[in-house]
C-alpha cells in the first residue's frame, strides 16, 4: 500500500499542468482583458481623432468658455441672473429650472398615479373605467404632442392679461401664465421653518417609537394624527407666539402685465403639466400591479380582524406591494426627469435648452453635449440612489 501511495504521488509531481486556456476562470479573465484592451483602443482612436480634426480646422477646445460672458437672457430662473454673468451662472440657472420641473413633477405624478392606480380597481364600475379610459388615453399620446397641447392652450385660449380669469382674489389666470400671490418675507419665518424641521424629526422618532411598542404589547397609537398635529401645530404655535406676522405680495394689472406676487409661466406649466399626466398613467399602472401581486387571502386575513378597508389597504396591502412597485416606479421617475429635455420645444429654459444656446454662441459642440450628459447622468443616479435606500428601508425582512 505504501508503494503505491508513493508512486501515486510521484505521478502527480510529474503531471504537466493543464493550459490556461483550458481553465474557464483563467480563460474568463483573459477575454475581459482583451475586451478591455479593445474599448480603450477604440477610445483613444475616437479621441485622438477627434483632437486632430478640431485643431486643423482650429477649433478651440476646453472649458474656457464657461468663465466668458454669456450675452443672452433666462426668462425663469431661481436665482439673481442677467446677460452679465457667465456662461458658467447661466447652466446653473438652466440645472436648477430642470430640477425644479423634475422635483415638483416626480411629487405630484406619485401622488396622482397612486390614486388612479387604486382607482383602478375600485368596485365601482364608472370610477375604475374612468381610470382604464385615462390611463389608455394618455398612454397612447406621445408626451411631446401632449406638451404641444397644453402649450396651445395657454397662448391660444386663454385671454390677454387685461381680461384676465380671476377665479379667486389675487388669483389670475392669462396667456402670460397663472400669477399669484405670495407671502412676503419676515424674519420670523425663519422660526417658523426651524419649527417644522423639529416637528419632522419629531415625527420620525414618534413613529420608531410607536412600531417598537406595537411589536412589544401590541397596542397601537394614532400616529397619523399626532404626526399631522406636530407637522401644523409646533409651526403654527411658533408663529403666534412671534405675533402672527403675515402680509401677502399681491399682483396687480400696471399697464400690459402683472405686477408683484409669482408668475407661473406658461412654458413652465405646458411642461409640468404634459409630464405629470403623461407618466402618472405609468405609475398608475405600476400601482394596480403591484397591490395586484398581493394575495387575495392578505386582505381577507385583515378584514377578518376587523381592519376597515383604507386600514387594510395602508397596513397590509401596500406595504407588501411596495417591493414590488418601487423598482418600474424608479423608471418612472427617470423617464420624468430625462423627458423634462423636451422643454426645449415649447421654449422652457431647461438646462438642454441653455446648453443649446451655449453651444451656439461658443461653438463648444462637443464639451456642451458633454456637460448635458454628466447633468442628466448626476440627475439619473442619484435618484436611483435615494430609491435604493428607500427600497431597502421598506423591504420585508423574511424570517
Amino acid at each position: 500500500m505504501a508503494l503505491n501511495t508513493s508512486r501515486t504521488d510521484a505521478a502527480a509531481l510529474h503531471e504537466k499542468p493543464e493550459p490556461f486556456w483550458l481553465d474557464p476562470k483563467k480563460r474568463a479573465v483573459l477575454f475581459q482583458i482583451l475586451v478591455l484592451g479593445v474599448v480603450g483602443l477604440i477610445a483613444w482612436y475616437l479621441i485622438s481623432n477627434t483632437v486632430a480634426n478640431l485643431q486643423r480646422q482650429k477649433i478651440a477646445t476646453g472649458f474656457d468658455f464657461l468663465g466668458k460672458e454669456a450675452a443672452f437672457e433666462i426668462g425663469e430662473s431661481l436665482i439673481a441672473y442677467d446677460a452679465s454673468n457667465t456662461y458658467a451662472r447661466a447652466l446653473v440657472v438652466g440645472a436648477l429650472n430642470t430640477v425644479k420641473v423634475s422635483f415638483i413633477g416626480i411629487v405630484i405624478t406619485v401622488i396622482l398615479g397612486t390614486f388612479i392606480g387604486i382607482a383602478r380597481l375600485s368596485s365601482n364600475w364608472l370610477i375604475s373605467r374612468l381610470a382604464a379610459a385615462y390611463i389608455e388615453f394618455m398612454q397612447d399620446i406621445p408626451v411631446l404632442i401632449q406638451l404641444f397641447f397644453w402649450y396651445a392652450i395657454f397662448y391660444e385660449t386663454l385671454p390677454s392679461p387685461r381680461q384676465a380669469l380671476n377665479p379667486m382674489h389675487g388669483v389670475f389666470l392669462c396667456n402670460r401664465g397663472l400669477i399669484m400671490p405670495v407671502p412676503e418675507f419676515h424674519p420670523a419665518y425663519r422660526y417658523v421653518f426651524l419649527a417644522f424641521v423639529a416637528a419632522c424629526f419629531l415625527v420620525w422618532g414618534l413613529r420608531r417609537w410607536a412600531r417598537k411598542r406595537q411589536d412589544e404589547t401590541g397596542k397601537t397609537f394614532p400616529v397619523f394624527r399626532v404626526s399631522l398635529g406636530l407637522l401644523v401645530g409646533l409651526p403654527l404655535a411658533v408663529w403666534m407666539a412671534l405675533g402672527s406676522p403675515f402680509s401677502l405680495n399681491v399682483p396687480e394689472l400696471r399697464g400690459f402685465n402683472f405686477r408683484g406676487g409669482t408668475t407661473l409661466s406658461p412654458e413652465f406649466m405646458a411642461l409640468l403639466l404634459g409630464l405629470i399626466l403623461y407618466t402618472a398613467a405609468f405609475v398608475a399602472e405600476v400601482v394596480r400591479a403591484g397591490i395586484q401581486s398581493v394575495s387575495k387571502g392578505q386582505r381577507e386575513a385583515a378584514m377578518s380582524l376587523g381592519l376597515r378597508p383604507a386600514q387594510v389597504l395602508r397596513l397590509v396591502i401596500l406595504p407588501q406591494a411596495l417591493r414590488v412597485i418601487i423598482p418600474p416606479l424608479t423608471s418612472q421617475m427617470l423617464n420624468l426627469t430625462k423627458n423634462s429635455s423636451l422643454a426645449v420645444a415649447i421654449g422652457y429654459p431647461d438646462f438642454v435648452s441653455v446648453a443649446n444656446t451655449t453651444i451656439n454662441q461658443t461653438g463648444q459642440s462637443i464639451e456642451g453635449v458633454a456637460l448635458i450628459m454628466v447633468v442628466y447622468l448626476f440627475f439619473s443616479l442619484s435618484t436611483s440612489a435615494f430609491m435604493n435606500w428607500y427600497n431597502k428601508k421598506v423591504k420585508l425582512v423574511e424570517r
